[in-house]
């Protein structure tokens, strides 16, 4: 063991895509605070973030149809929807202030203009979609949004998911081209290379195996350097712990009263991708269906065009699966050691109110590969077996805690943030929308823990989000504006655009 002691400003334990967000954020701000980055593997974004462990989508609420209630009277519910929208304009504006700023470069490496579509079958879901189209289409953040139940419109814009179709079938989509696909692991390279050449010191190898509050307020971290084997000890006024389904265990033992009576199930997914360049080049979209009833949100079916590697992919799931691990390269304790004293009624109450899920999961592990082929088949009729490959995704651990509507035990399957009363550290627990909404989830954080500073940031805040503090869909000039300008920076308004490498 080594008695080596560093002391720094800020700790960000893991390099995905929320520290790496959060990092970039404090070296625009104040660029003489010292940070320091520890990760467990020996790159970054290679967990949650990595681009084959999520589905890429720049979730806006363009196509995601658990975003919209219908509610008991028959209205749709879409203040959710506003709200993840709104965020997500919020994402690309700050991307956009970091390629002009020449922060990062390149934005085709990590984004591409990709339409986003619901699809769904059946009269009572046709009748849906058309209700949830009026409400939206209404709305200035989903402007440009069609819809169509017409066969020949369809296969215009879905051949592959029209063909061979059985036409007495009642079918409707809705399409809006200003959906994007993200390659979250390409944007996290980026930003962590980028606060490497701004002297932050990013520890690749370097598991953080705990940490304590000192005498003076300081928070100490322990890591363990997997490399050498020694472990060192670092303090600094400010920890952020962004290690994925790896937040939990590192919240629960800072022993902060706010960690407490919070709890996490883990749910893997599977995704089939499709090996055939042929059937590939005929599907342009992602294209969300809906849940089937009984199954948890995060289940939705989705086909999906990705730009990953330089070429396109296609890729339809997820198909849950269960193991006990918090983390793809984590540990069969994870989820027994996450049990304390003080969460365990908490999590014996969510597994009493979860049998259905519990059941979902039992039935999607129990799947062969052609019942999923089958699965596909509901999106492409005719697919064949061979022509898909399965692929594992990322470990996301669904937060459990007690709240006042859903009473104990509830089941959260939304992006959290937890922090200290007095603002000196902060975890990000949760799952879906996730990597999206990084830049509002990031500002969050900030507002949280550095409520001291936010008057005196605002101006820089603002040169990097011109809509930061505003209610884009209030105010549609503006929304025009941030519309225009980030299309334009990001390459969103490329017909058919292509990967620019660096020369």
């Amino acid at each position: 063991m080594s008695n080596q002691q560093t002391s720094t400003d800020v700790i960000l334990i893991g390099a995905g895509i929320m520290s790496a967000t959060l990092g970039t954020f404090l070296k625009e701000l104040v660029p003489d605070w010292e940070i320091t980055v520890f990760e467990k593997l020996a790159n970054a974004g290679e967990e949650s973030s990595n681009e084959w462990n999520n589905a890429g989508t720049g979730h806006a609420a363009l196509c995601e149809l658990n975003y919209t209630v219908e509610k008991p009277d028959g209205s749709i519910d879409i203040s959710k929807a506003i709200k993840i929208n709104e965020q997500f304009q919020v994402t690309k504006q700050f991307w956009s202030y970091l390629v002009n700023s020449s922060l990062i470069h390149n934005p085709h490496e990590f984004i591409m203009p990709l339409p986003h579509m619901s699809m769904v079958q059946g009269e009572e879901n046709v009748e849906f979609l058309r209700k949830r189209f009026e409400a939206l289409s209404k709305n200035p953040l989903f402007q440009g949004m069609e819809f169509s139940d017409d066969s020949g419109k369809l296969k215009e814009w879905i051949p592959l998911i029209m063909q061979d179709r059985d036409s007495d079938e009642p079918i409707a989509a809705t399409k809006i081209d200003s959906g994007t696909d993200v390659n979250f692991g390409a944007l996290t390279r980026m930003l962590i290379d980028h606060l490497e050449s701004k002297n932050v010191a990013i520890n690749y190898n370097h598991s953080v195996i705990d940490m304590k509050r000192t005498s003076d307020g300081l928070w100490e971290v322990k890591v363990k350097n997997l490399d050498s084997g020694t472990v060192e000890r670092h303090t600094a006024k400010f920890v952020f712990i962004g290690g994925g389904g790896g937040s939990l265990h590192l919240l629960q033992k800072s022993g902060i009263p706010e960690g407490k009576h919070i709890g996490g199930f883990p749910v893997s997914g599977l995704f089939l991708v499709c090996n055939n360049p042929d059937v590939v080049a005929r599907h342009h979209a992602k294209v969300y269906g809906k849940a089937k009833v009984g199954a948890p949100p995060m289940s939705v079916p989705h086909l999906d065009t990705r730009f990953i590697d330089n070429k396109k992919s296609l890729l339809f799931g997820p198909f849950a699966g269960f193991t006990p691990k918090f983390l793809k390269m984590g540990s069969n304790m994870d989820l027994l050691n996450s049990v304390k004293p003080n969460n365990v009624l908490t999590m014996l109450a969510a597994g009493a109110k979860n049998v259905p899920l519990t059941k979902y999961l039992i039935q999607q592990l129990m799947l062969s590969k052609e019942q999923r082929i089958e699965e596909l088949r509901e999106f492409i009729p005719n697919a064949k077996s061979e022509d898909w490959d399965i692929v594992v995704a990322g470990q996301r651990v669904q937060v459990i805690k007690d709240t006042e509507a859903g009473g104990k035990g509830t089941l959260q399957f939304g992006t959290e943030v937890v922090s200290a009363d007095d603002g000196s550290v902060a975890a990000l627990l949760g799952a879906s929308p996730g990597a999206s909404t990084a830049v509002s989830v990031m500002l969050e954080v900030m507002k949280k823990c550095f409520p001291q500073h936010m008057k005196a940031w605002e101006t820089k805040i603002k040169e990097m989000i011109p809509s930061y503090g505003i209610s884009l869909m209030n105010n549609p000039e503006l929304l025009k504006e941030v519309h225009i300008s980030t299309e334009r920076t990001l390459g969103l308004g490329d017909k058919d655009p292509v990967f620019k490498k660096e020369a």
